[in-house]
């Protein structure tokens, strides 16, 4: 098993987190705390779930609800272009990770999945 820091979904999930931090920065002050902050929090919550997946014998459970805090995400990201929030720029910046970490995922999901659990 490799220590989680080393795993490039993880240093995907942590450049989002980063990345989110710089966004919701400026916004203004209602929206950073509503919305900035559950962006913040799902994308700290993917991090968490990169480390779960890793420790656990039966992987999938975690990878699952990864993939579906990385699609939260995307409507989160998606919500703040739509109200003029960040720009397209910067969403097409996020999404980009949120892509890859999509395809990581799943692409361990099916990988741990065909692998017989000792």
């Amino acid at each position: 098993m490799a220590i989680h820091t080393d795993l490039p979904i993880y240093k995907l999930a942590y450049e989002l987190l980063s990345v989110t931090t710089d966004l919701i920065k400026n916004m203004p002050r209602d929206y950073r705390v509503a919305i900035g902050g559950t962006m913040r929090e799902e994308c700290v919550e993917l991090t968490v779930l990169v480390f779960r997946a890793n420790s656990a014998r039966d992987k999938t459970p975690h990878l699952d609800k990864l993939l579906e805090r990385v699609q939260v995400a995307e409507l989160l990201f998606r919500l703040s272009r739509d109200k003029r929030l960040i720009s397209t720029g910067q969403y097409a910046k996020a999404i980009a990770i949120t892509d890859k970490i999509g395809r990581q995922a799943n692409g361990w999901r099916k990988h741990s999945a065909s692998s017989p659990v000792a």
